[in-house]
């Protein structure tokens, strides 16, 4: 079954199976929080130094508690030491909850480390029917582009299934302005729009953004000396180094990367 599946997929672009220097683990069980596991998965990407590791989905790989942060970031943090050691890029499939959002990583299912571990993350959603689907592309350090419509197409028996772009992403226009491509540029402006201290809260509705996310976020900043607590309990606001910077290039400041 899964051979045909990529059969499928390399069908749809006109591509020789056989060609591909493609591999596929077809151990009867791997679980990566163990330790015999993860050297023996170690030992195969020695061997055979792939350039992408997919890892289809994560839930069958492991028995930790998803929402246990301390467990699940042990897990991610093996698994981004595999990409460091062997340079290699890895995609980890992974399933959303039911409930809505601000953003499709947001939604992931479990702890917030998942979405603060990746780079990018893709997300596909079905809309109008069964047949259509909405991919979604979130950059760690890019702006994202526009949703892009999927269509899943297979033969009348059934196989051969693929996905085939619907419609290409609109693009914008060059002197738009564009939104911030980080969480960190997108405290600094709303606080740099405001005229008095701005409460967490407040900060996580308008960015959107977990509030875990948001307070470690602006932590980060004010070890940098970007922003500044005024007060106990009385919200944040721009440092002085954030302000000359801003006033030096308003819409180009420098601005540090987020730490997830």
């Amino acid at each position: 079954m899964v051979r045909a599946r990529i059969a499928s997929l390399c069908e749809a672009r006109g591509l020789a199976l056989a060609s591909l220097d493609l591999n596929v683990l077809t151990v009867p069980t791997l679980r990566l929080d163990n330790p015999a596991h993860q050297l023996a998965l170690a030992h195969t990407l020695r061997q055979l130094r792939p350039g992408l590791l997919v890892l289809d989905p994560l839930v069958r790989l492991h028995r930790l508690d998803e929402n246990d942060a301390r467990e699940v970031s042990g897990l991610l943090g093996y698994l981004r030491e595999l990409q460091r050691t062997f340079n290699l890029a890895i995609v980890v499939v992974h399933h959303a909850r039911k409930r809505t959002a601000a953003s499709p990583g947001e939604a992931l299912r479990g702890s917030s480390d998942l979405y603060a571990w990746t780079d990018v993350t893709a997300s596909l959603s079905r809309v109008r029917d069964e047949d259509e689907l909405l991919l979604r592309v979130e950059h760690r350090s890019a702006r994202s582009p526009e949703p892009i419509r999927l269509q899943l197409l297979s033969r009348p028996d059934g196989t051969r299934t693929h996905l085939e772009l619907l419609e290409a992403p609109s693009q914008d226009a060059s002197d738009e302005p564009r939104p911030p491509a980080t969480l960190a540029a997108a405290l600094l402006v709303e606080l740099g729009s405001a005229d008095r201290p701005v409460a967490v809260e407040t900060l996580r509705a308008r960015v959107k953004a977990q509030k875990q996310r948001v307070t470690r976020c602006l932590e980060d900043l004010e070890k940098q000396g970007y922003v500044r607590r005024a007060g106990p309990r009385g919200g944040w606001q721009l440092a002085p180094r954030a302000v000359a910077e801003t006033a030096r290039d308003p819409a180009q400041p420098t601005l540090p990367l987020d730490d997830d």
